[in-house]
């Protein structure tokens, strides 16, 4: 059995800074600056994929809390994930390209290795992560699009694009975010620019662990 490769991608310098003091020396992690929003995730999981041909990717990087529950510093796995800013008439699920599915799905396997890091992990929590071009800096936009999805968990502007190009081609995705803020407890984004100035540095070691997990299970994903 061969050794898995595993693709990171992240949307910002600060993210990727964190995460290369944690992966700088493995050779079975590639990781990917892809930029922010939508069609540069859409870009930087295509180039991963033709590039480096990673056995699963993953979208990692920081999210705002959806779920009030959560708090900086906390995990959230996507059991799914959805756009939070597209409609394509009354024939599509709010949120649904057409033409492609309502919702991208954790797969099986991945849901059963995320559910094993979990019951070692209480800092981990799953759920819908809804992805759209919009810093959500605001209780007003938050509370938006909670009307639409009261069951998100996680808010980001990349993830479910790279689920997107990772349906198309095939690839395994799995969206592991850490926790920045969360809109709904803040106030302009205060908690989000705390996170970065006090709590960022060994929070993506997490990420690390997720990854040497996935690792050491690479058999029960073939």
């Amino acid at each position: 059995m061969g050794i898995m490769k595993i693709g990171i991608i992240v949307a910002m310098d600060k993210e990727f800074a964190q995460l290369q003091k944690v992966f700088g020396n493995d050779p079975n992690v590639v990781l990917q600056k892809c930029g922010i929003g939508k069609v540069n995730a859409a870009i930087g999981a295509t180039m991963m994929i033709e590039k480096h041909h990673p056995d699963v990717i993953i979208s990692s990087g920081c999210a705002g809390g959806a779920d009030p529950s959560l708090n900086m510093g906390d995990v959230v796995v996507a059991a799914e994930t959805t756009y939070h800013d597209a409609y394509c008439g009354d024939n599509c699920a709010y949120g649904q390209i057409m033409g492609m599915p309502k919702r991208y799905i954790l797969s099986d396997k991945l849901n059963v290795i995320v559910q094993q890091f979990g019951a070692d992990c209480s800092t981990i929590s799953m759920g819908l992560t809804v992805s759209g071009d919009w810093f959500v800096d605001t209780r007003e936009k938050m509370c938006e699009i909670m009307q639409h999805f009261p069951e998100a968990k996680a808010v980001d502007m990349e993830s479910c694009s790279i689920a997107q190009v990772c349906h198309t081609f095939d690839v395994p995705f799995v969206s592991f975010r850490i926790i920045s803020d969360v809109p709904l407890k803040d106030h302009k984004a205060a908690m989000y620019f705390d996170f970065w100035d006090r709590l960022a540095d060994g929070s993506f070691e997490v990420t690390n662990r997720f990854v040497e997990l996935l690792q050491q299970q690479n058999e029960a994903l073939q």
